[in-house]
């Protein structure tokens, strides 16, 4: 069995693939726009250049990516990723990256599981927990 998160960006998925892909080095595997569906009567107007499903690789995870419906303002609540650096240098910079733009929720620092932890949400909403695993 595998899971594999599935992020809505409600019209901005374009703009988060371009954003993983500097931040997180993510590779994008797969991208099908709505107008490629055989069946245009079940697309959203206006939505032809929009994603309709994107595969990223990012490091040996799978995560997908849509616009959605485009129905508005994208919200991931209730949820985290959790991304885990090799180093306190690397969690850092992943940090202060997921972060332009975005909210720190919790700065990062030394916790008694980790070296350094610290929770953010990226410009889009999503919320990020990056941590280095105490070793």
């Amino acid at each position: 069995m595998q899971l594999t998160p599935y992020l809505f960006f409600d019209g901005r998925a374009d703009e988060a693939i371009h954003f993983y892909k500097k931040v997180l080095g993510a590779q994008v595997e797969m991208l099908m726009r709505f107008k490629d569906s055989p069946d245009q009567s079940m697309n959203p107007p206006g939505t032809a250049e929009k994603v309709m499903h994107g595969s990223l690789r990012v490091g040996n995870t799978t995560l997908f990516v849509s616009d959605g419906m485009c129905g508005g303002k994208a919200k991931f609540e209730g949820l985290s990723l959790a991304l885990s650096a090799d180093s306190i240098a690397e969690a850092e910079r992943l940090f202060a990256a997921l972060g332009e733009g975005g909210q720190v929720q919790m700065p990062m620092t030394e916790t008694f599981f980790s070296p350094r932890f610290g929770m953010v949400a990226d410009r889009f909403g999503v919320s990020w927990q990056v941590i280095v695993q105490k070793k």
